[in-house]
């Protein structure tokens, strides 16, 4: 296969989904900053997904697609040109960007051969399986690079350091400044995915967090304000254990991970910031495919992807018997 050159051109890295999958597609854009240093990386996204991207040095422009939806698709498509777009990459598809690319006439157009609608609108279609495959999601990515002079898939530990970039950006609320005042030792418990990923007990989390108090650490709740109301009946009144849900903007929220020591969650947006920003990440998953670490564990050197290691019979509730004591081993 003959490689496309991608020097001094615009690419277009599509990713429209949530926090945990636009973290593990990040590292694509550092392999072509690598491989190609003078390409314009555009990333497409979700508005909500903006101060991820943000913290990440190896993206030029960022164009949420949500601010397009008022716009005709004839709109929409003069404001691609405009791009003068050479490549467009789509890692999550999404069929009206797979219809606009060809609409606007971009050179090169790669999309997954397992769609349908990529059969009529993308000409570069590698052939390849995520719900199946042993490989990373992170790793999956890269086969969509195979024809820009990508010669074998990355290793996680490859990946790790593509994502060395990522730093926080925002400033903290007086607020969150002032509950960030502790001397003790700093973990976050993040209970909640919503609904992206089979969730550890609650009652799990609030154990965890009486004894970490003992331990003379101080613990913080997050999760949006919907996530906090679902919880906040049942934590404990202690000085320790601080309920942050609602209190941040994700920027916010990034720079308060960098500042703690430690953060424990299912396989969720929270646990990918933790693991890029390299403080300790401890993720709680379930054996079952496709939702197993194998597939969605955090990057970053100080990570830790807990199950119960049963890949004989593999099931969604076997996370309910991650034990506080195994989690608090990791944390330590």
């Amino acid at each position: 296969m003959k490689t496309i050159d991608l020097s001094n051109k615009t690419v277009v890295i599509s990713r429209t989904d949530s926090i945990g999958d636009v973290i593990l597609t990040l590292p694509m854009c550092a392999w072509l900053k690598k491989e190609f240093p003078a390409v314009r990386i555009v990333f497409f996204s979700q508005s909500y997904t903006l101060e991820i991207l943000r913290c990440y040095p190896f993206i030029d422009e960022v164009v949420c697609i949500d601010t397009w939806k008022d716009h005709s698709f004839e709109e929409q498509k003069s404001l691609l040109e405009k791009l003068q777009v050479f490549a467009f990459i789509h890692v999550f598809p999404n069929k009206h960007l797979a219809k606009l690319a060809k609409a606007a006439k971009i050179p090169f157009r790669v999309g997954t051969s397992h769609r349908l609608f990529h059969l009529l609108t993308c000409n570069i279609r590698p052939n390849f399986t995520r719900k199946k495959s042993d490989l990373h999601e992170a790793q999956l990515n890269f086969e969509l690079l195979r024809s820009f002079n990508l010669k074998t898939l990355p290793e996680l530990k490859d990946l790790i350091a593509l994502l060395k970039g990522f730093q926080p950006q925002s400033e903290l609320s007086p607020y969150l400044k002032d509950v960030l005042s502790s001397k003790r030792k700093k973990v976050i418990l993040h209970t909640k995915s919503q609904g992206s990923a089979v969730e550890w007990p609650l009652e799990n989390y609030v154990e965890l967090a009486n004894l970490l108090v003992k331990m003379d650490y101080t613990v913080y709740f997050s999760g949006t304000e919907k996530e906090g109301q679902q919880f906040r009946g049942a934590l404990p009144s202690d000085s320790n254990i601080i309920d942050i849900s609602g209190k941040s903007s994700l920027g916010e929220l990034i720079t308060f991970i960098s500042k703690c020591d430690a953060l424990v969650a299912c396989s969720t947006g929270p646990l990918h910031i933790a693991a890029v920003l390299g403080i300790k990440a401890i993720g709680l998953y379930t054996d079952l495919r496709p939702m197993h670490p194998g597939r969605w564990a955090p990057l970053g050197e100080n990570s830790r992807a807990l199950t119960m290691n049963n890949t004989v019979n593999p099931q969604l509730e076997d996370i309910y018997n991650i034990t506080v004591d195994e989690v608090i081993k990791w944390i330590k």
